[in-house]
């Protein structure tokens, strides 16, 4: 397990449960994953965050899996105060990676070259698993709105302070709050699936504003 230098308990529960911990500076959410990859001695990884854990069907669908593959995705669903989200129900992520062929991509949903929303991606065979990988990164909406600042901060010091790219998201910002609405199932959560509809829709405007703004 690698640990950002973190302030609670988590070090010492997770060597009570006989983890490996090692401790690093924050560098950033790809050179932190690199860094525990690059210290994994086991033929196979398994990537977590610390507010990602596996159900019972996934749990028994890793011990399980084949070996005629070099990479599995799980399904992900991620909540938000205390609900699963329609929107995000059953994300299909690689995790599950022959160690030594893993490979990470950072995907910035602001444009530019921040190191986040960053996706592994392996070259060969890909299956899949049974079973749910839980998500609850956002317990309230204050949690949500922390995470969702910190995070168009980050892109927006290296997304380009262009006053047409501003423009242009603008533009977009609509049509994406009525496909996450609509096509993607958030009218369904209610009031949940509204808020979460709209900051996504704005997620991009608010980068490229806080680009211009020099943030």
């Amino acid at each position: 397990m690698l640990d950002a230098q973190s302030g609670d308990r988590t070090r010492e529960i997770a060597r009570e449960w006989g983890a490996t911990v090692l401790e690093r500076a924050w560098s950033g959410f790809v050179e932190a994953r690199l860094f525990a990859l690059a210290a994994v001695r086991t033929p196979w990884t398994l990537m977590l965050d610390a507010d990602e854990w596996v159900d019972e069907a996934l749990r028994a669908a890793i011990l399980d899996a084949a070996d005629d593959a070099d990479g599995y995705e799980l399904a992900r669903d991620t909540y938000f105060c205390g609900r699963a989200m329609r929107m995000w129900k059953g994300e299909r992520l690689v995790r599950l990676f022959r160690t030594g062929l893993g490979t990470l991509r950072a995907a910035p949903a602001g444009g530019g070259d921040a190191q986040l929303h960053e996706r592994w991606n392996v070259a060969g065979p890909v299956g899949h698993l049974r079973g749910t990988l839980v998500h609850e990164s956002y317990p309230d909406v204050a949690a949500y709105r922390r995470k969702f600042d910190a995070y168009t901060t980050i892109e927006a010091r290296l997304a380009p302070a262009s006053a047409l790219g501003l423009a242009w998201q603008l533009c977009l910002a609509p049509a994406r709050f009525l496909r996450a609405l609509l096509g993607r199932g958030g009218l369904l959560d209610g009031w949940r699936g509204i808020f979460v509809a709209y900051y996504s829709a704005i997620y991009p405007v608010t980068v490229r504003a806080k680009a211009r703004a020099g943030r």
